[in-house]
């Protein structure tokens, strides 16, 4: 039980002026002894137990309606099913907001999302609490809003829905880098989540360190989370995963994949639904049906005429009739000529570098052009950069001019992909470093892959890369700041990524050649990886880009004012672009943004794996519902004062003497007056 007013409790002590009183009382009398008294002292004997409990009982009524009263002036709260310690008003109120798609969810019966019913519910509570300062954290790349009245939170526009999924660690670190900014005293953290694990990264380094900073600091601070983790059963979702165009001698078809993914609802076997997906393209609209039996459903290579005259570049949408959650019934897209997929190979043992040609030079797409340019480590100034997708990297780390043309190409939003030099030098690029080579007589494995993202991702169809079949012969050693991607046992990275704002560098620590690793016989591995590469850097070549909300803004931020909205409503009108569904134009290229693949297919955390992020510090649950109308925090001092009423009316009743029966009159006849 929390209390607004918790220094009023310092009165509690008068509690016992029930009980002095009666002491004092006590002492006024002096006992003397007589003997007369004696027969009188034997009868009331017989009745002392009960007159003793009842006085008690009085002395207890009367010491409860005392208690009642100083706490209900505390203005004392009740939070739900919230277990929290005593405390009073908090000097400052953090809202932590996941404002990501899956929050767009609603119950059938509901007319409020689950984003909707945590803004009412949470501006209602901070509102009573009524701290000192109200700040608002929507996203890690923004200033915090500060609220001079709690309850304009519930229509706050910037605290709208949003398409970027929530960075919740990120955010809990900007909440802890402004409780140390601003000096704030006793804090208290409200997070609205649906738990989803995409936006929790429960895995990630951070949660560790943010426990730590958090305890450490001198002022108490208080979590408080409202989660929304009841899936949506049988919600429908729906994206373009390709849109190309396909030129013919007297036609141009625009192709388009569809995939359809359903929430899961835990039966083992779904019943089909025919979807009806619409597709609007220039003005006209198409409609094609999806039958989804399962989790997902896929339509690939969907042709549409445009006709021998269409323009070189275009945008649509496709969408679902309306659901459980109206975020993920939408998508754009856009399309235009594909860019040659070229690559550049730079290595200096010439079996691996035809290797890595080939892998390169063979398109996923016969209707795909490829090229792949082998470079030697000395002419890479002379390098088509400009032209080129993904660079494979087989010598020694680059160094002088080659440092400032490989991380200008990054920067720009290429690919490179760096193997493992016959004779490692020491040379450092991206904070990572070649050691020695390791020859392992007994062939290691991979013990784990990421499957959810990145190259070594499942396919579309929902299987598993054969990673785990690749043998391990001779890796080298890497040091620097990495994320793993595939592990050896014991840990050695296989493959890594190093954390970039554009582009991508990636380290494998063995080579496709036979006297390393089973790359080049297991080749669908390793084409994967190289294709799935050559596809992000073709983003940055492309006159039209699919772009995930979030990391959009860092595109379209640069000159905003140059970018043309061309198609897209926007939820949250104040959010700078990228953080909503929309299709940009500029100078000719196009632009979709669109929710990440990843809201899709992201599960949701049990409560246990949540809760056990907190460890330590001073954390309660709530769980809401879409629609709730559920009060998290209110006063119950009306509550306390019944009792105190209650008390005082049974010692009231407790205090009234007792009947005694009527007696008879000392002459009176036993059988009625005389005859």
């Amino acid at each position: 039980m929390t209390f607004l007013q918790p220094w009023l409790l310092v009165a509690l002590p008068l509690v016992s002026l029930p009980l002095i009183i009666h002491l004092i009382n006590q002492r006024r009398f002096q006992t003397v002894h007589w003997g007369a008294m004696m027969f009188l002292l034997s009868a009331r004997a017989l009745s002392r137990g009960y007159s003793r409990l009842r006085h008690w009982l009085i002395m207890l009524l009367r010491m409860l309606a005392v208690a009642a009263v100083i706490l209900a002036v505390g203005r004392p709260l009740s939070r739900g099913w919230l277990a929290l310690a005593a405390g009073g008003r908090p000097d400052t109120a953090i809202v932590i907001l996941d404002r990501s798609p899956s929050m767009q969810a609603r119950d059938r019966d509901a007319a409020d999302t689950q984003l909707d019913t945590g803004r009412r519910q949470l501006a209602a509570a901070v509102a009573t609490l009524g701290a000192a300062h109200t700040v608002v954290f929507t996203d890690p790349a923004r200033p915090p809003l500060e609220l001079d009245d709690p309850r304009a939170l519930a229509d706050l526009p910037s605290a709208g829905p949003a398409a970027a999924p929530a960075d919740i660690p990120r955010l809990l670190q900007a909440a802890y880098d402004h409780i140390r900014a601003s000096a704030a005293g006793a804090s208290e953290v409200w997070i609205c989540s649906d738990q989803r694990a995409n936006d929790w990264a429960v895995d990630a380094g951070a949660w560790s360190s943010l426990r730590e900073a958090f305890a450490a600091l001198p002022q108490p601070v208080r979590f408080q989370l409202l989660a929304f983790p009841q899936p949506v059963a049988g919600n429908l979702a729906v994206r373009v995963t390709a849109a190309r165009l396909e030129r013919r001698a007297a036609a141009c078809d625009l192709v388009l994949s569809i995939v359809v993914t359903r929430e899961d609802d835990g039966q083992p076997s779904p019943q089909p639904v025919t979807v009806p997906v619409t597709i609007e393209l220039g003005g006209a609209t198409s409609t094609v049906e999806i039958v989804v039996t399962g989790r997902e459903a896929v339509l690939a290579h969907h042709a549409i005429s445009l006709g021998a005259e269409a323009e070189p570049r275009g945008h649509g949408r496709v969408s679902i009739p309306a659901d459980t959650n109206a975020a993920d019934n939408d998508f754009y897209f856009v399309f235009a000529e594909p860019a040659p997929r070229r690559t550049l190979v730079v290595a200096d043992d010439d079996e691996i570098a035809r290797g890595l040609e080939l892998v390169a030079g063979i398109p996923p797409d016969k209707s795909a052009t490829a090229e792949a340019d082998l470079v030697p480590a000395a002419a890479v100034a002379t390098a088509a950069w400009a032209e080129a997708a993904l660079v494979l990297w087989q010598a020694p780390l680059p160094e002088g001019d080659a440092v400032q043309l490989v991380e200008a190409f990054v920067n720009r939003g290429g690919q490179v992909v760096f193997f493992p030099p016959t004779q490692p030098d020491g040379r450092e690029f991206a904070g990572c470093r070649w050691t020695d080579w390791t020859a392992h007589p007994e062939p290691l494995t991979p013990e784990g892959w990421r499957t959810d993202e990145d190259l070594l991702a499942n396919t579309r169809g929902g299987a598993a890369l054969p990673v785990g079949e690749l043998v391990i012969t001779r890796s080298c050693g890497l040091t620097g700041e990495v994320v793993p991607l595939a592990s050896l046992a014991g840990g050695a990275p296989l493959v890594a990524r190093v954390a970039t704002q554009q582009g991508g560098i990636y380290f494998c620590t063995t080579s496709p050649a036979p006297r390393d690793s089973s790359l080049a016989s297991e080749g669908i591995v390793l084409y994967s990886l190289v294709q799935r590469a050559i596809d992000r850097g073709l983003e940055s070549l492309s006159a039209a880009r699919q772009l995930d909300a979030g990391a959009a803004a860092a595109v379209l931020g640069v000159a905003p004012a140059s970018w043309t909205k061309l198609a897209g409503g926007a939820l949250a009108p104040v959010d700078a672009p990228g953080m909503q569904p929309a299709v940009y134009a500029r100078e000719g290229r196009l632009v979709a943004v669109n929710r990440p693949v990843v809201e899709d297919t992201a599960r949701i955390l049990p409560a246990d794996r949540v809760d056990g992020l907190f460890q330590g510090l001073s954390f309660a649950r709530q769980e809401g519902r879409a629609g709730g109308t559920d009060s998290l925090v209110q006063e119950i001092w009306r509550a306390f004062l019944i009792s105190m009423v209650l008390a005082l009316i049974g010692e009231g009743l407790l205090c009234m003497p007792s009947r005694q029966p009527a007696r008879a009159a000392p002459n009176a006849s036993p059988f009625g007056a005389a005859a």
